[in-house]
């Protein structure tokens, strides 16, 4: 299972040769500039919620890949009424292919598309495939229902947010490392707006002091599970 970061909450998956695209927003990322959108691969497009900073380039990228996008009914509906082909989820529920499932599990925040359409409740993936699974946060606040995936899934890694403000900080996402009894985690949405700035090398030893690992990928960079 291959990951590369493409900024903020945007995240390409690769799975038993199939791949997954989260919450693409690339084009409005200036510290992502450097990524070209045309060497993007898609087979999957993964949405958490409908906010601009994690739905923005989805209708772009569907409709250059032809990708399949996998979220909740109300974001499924929303993009299928531009055209783009989907597999509605709610909580709980879970896709299935032979290559790869992913399953839609609780997040805390809001969800609504710039336009004020309603979005849907919030959530994330557990993505599992070549006997590893991985857990996709979203943004979301520190939640008790975490404590829910480890009780089916054994997590080689997860990937919460940690800049606070709109979701967890360092502080909560140790907590929800616990719960989720992962002690590998990828960080992502901070530093792409002054809100959410964090300090990365206090962040680390955070982690590092409570025996954890935090991985704070440079945008292009890719690590293999």
């Amino acid at each position: 299972m291959d990951i590369i970061f493409y900024g903020h909450a945007c995240f390409g998956i690769k799975v038993n040769g199939i791949n997954i695209l989260v919450d693409p927003f690339i084009t409005g990322n200036s510290k992502a500039s450097n990524i070209d959108l045309n060497s993007i691969k898609a087979d999957y497009i993964l949405v958490t919620h409908a906010h601009q900073d994690h739905i923005l380039d989805v209708e772009l990228l569907a409709e250059k890949t032809g990708a399949l996008l996998v979220s909740n009914f109300e974001i499924v509906m929303y993009f299928g009424e531009k055209g783009i082909k989907g597999y509605p989820l709610n909580h709980g529920g879970t896709y299935h292919t032979e290559n790869f499932s992913v399953k839609y599990v609780n997040a805390v925040h809001t969800s609504s598309f710039p336009d004020g359409t309603y979005g849907g409740q919030p959530g994330g993936f557990v993505i599992t495939g070549e006997n590893k699974s991985i857990y996709i946060a979203g943004d979301t606040a520190l939640t008790m229902d975490m404590k829910l995936i480890p009780m089916t899934t054994s997590l080689q890694a997860s990937i919460l947010p940690i800049g606070d403000t709109f979701t967890m900080g360092v502080d909560d996402a140790i907590i929800a490392s616990d719960f989720l009894e992962c002690n590998k985690v990828i960080g992502c949405h901070y530093n792409t707006f002054p809100p959410i700035e964090i300090d990365e090398k206090k962040a680390k030893q955070q982690f590092s002091s409570k025996e954890k690992e935090l991985l704070l990928l440079e945008i292009g960079d890719s690590i293999s599970l």
